[in-house]
């Protein structure tokens, strides 16, 4: 009598195509999750303020804003969200900035700071503000950020040169950076001691960063150059993953690593120098926003690039919510809360590393 060989009990190995599908599926679902969070503290920063205005108030603001008293009306339309809004625009410049430098110079420290642009746009600005130049376009003066903007430009071109001219490797692009920081701090210490005393009030108040002088015509600049960068930072998604295996696993694909990290530092250039150019020196969002999203995501930039935007809008988002907080009735500058913030946050994500 033959018999039947016994049913295993145990349920058949999920198929590698099966577990892809379920670990896309997870991704979206983390990148639904960060987007509701954002939503949420988008509100929440609406809500917070020197001025009285619930959570309440500010929905039916949005849903229908003639319920209103005027007040409320210009404290949500011209003052609450600008702000609520250019903190999560520059969040996710910043942090989308930081994903890609952080890729193609193989640096996890790597961030808009590291190549000098942040201090080359503070000098910049400081320019505008010694000289007191003045440049009105739609009813603003749009001086400052101009400056600001080509200063950032002109680290930017020193940094394309050396890439592309010379075939600096990463470590050679990052150290450059290094100098050009230091150069241009010091630039910006002569500045401010020849300045006077209202101007080098001026200085140190955008040095801090701040999302006070937010208006709806810089949050359409900001907005478009990140949406332009964003689209443009997709079609780079699989080079970008392909490059974290090494320059020469991503040659033997046929990627052009050296053009590749020339024009991917050209867009990080591009966002960073246009958000910190209307805000102001701000701190480690493009540094610890990126090694939220990879712990979160993992390495394909498909989901990484958008998750690095998604945290670090929702990091600047929330810092935002704390300047306004901390002190009543004070706005404190957004600069100084995300030093404050930041430093211990990156601490524990290196400690989690290690672990």
């Amino acid at each position: 009598m033959h018999t039947l060989p016994p049913v295993s009990e145990t349920a058949p190995a999920p198929s590698l195509a099966e577990g892809y599908r379920s670990l896309a599926r997870q991704r979206w679902a983390v990148l639904a999750g960060m987007a509701l969070l954002l939503a949420c503290s988008l509100l929440i920063d609406m809500a917070t303020g020197p001025s009285v205005l619930g959570l309440a108030d500010v929905l039916q603001g949005l849903w229908n804003l003639q319920a209103l008293p005027p007040a409320q009306q210009v404290i949500i339309w011209q003052v609450r969200l600008p702000y609520a809004l250019m903190a999560v625009i520059v969040g996710a410049s910043l942090g989308l900035a930081g994903a890609e430098m952080q890729t193609v110079l193989n640096n996890p420290l790597a961030s808009p700071f590291t190549l000098g642009v942040s201090a080359a746009a503070a000098v910049g600005a400081s320019i505008a503000v010694v000289s007191g130049l003045t440049w009105v376009v739609w009813s603003e003066n749009l001086a400052v950020p101009l400056l600001a903007f080509a200063g950032a430009a002109a680290a930017t071109g020193l940094i394309q040169w050396l890439a592309w001219r010379k075939g600096a490797s990463a470590d050679t692009v990052v150290l450059f950076g290094i100098a050009l920081l230091f150069t241009f701090e010091a630039l910006l210490w002569l500045l401010q001691y020849v300045a006077d005393s209202n101007a080098l009030q001026q200085i140190v108040f955008w040095i801090m960063g701040s999302l006070g002088r937010a208006t709806w015509v810089k949050i359409g600049i900001v907005c478009a150059v990140l949406a332009v960068c964003t689209l443009w930072s997709a079609r780079s998604a699989w080079p970008l993953t392909a490059l974290r295996s090494g320059e020469d696993q991503a040659r033997s694909f046929g990627i052009a690593v050296e053009r590749l990290r020339m024009l991917t530092l050209l867009r990080v250039s591009l966002l960073a120098a246009t958000a910190l150019s209307f805000v102001g020196t701000i701190g480690f969002v493009g540094l610890v926003g990126p090694h939220m999203a990879r712990l979160l995501l993992g390495e394909d930039h498909r989901y990484l690039l958008p998750g690095a935007a998604l945290a670090g809008a929702l990091m600047l988002s929330a810092a935002s919510i704390l300047s306004k907080s901390l002190v009543p009735g004070v706005v404190l500058p957004i600069g100084i809360v995300t030093a404050l913030v930041g430093v211990p946050l990156f601490l524990a994500l290196v400690l989690r590393q290690r672990k």
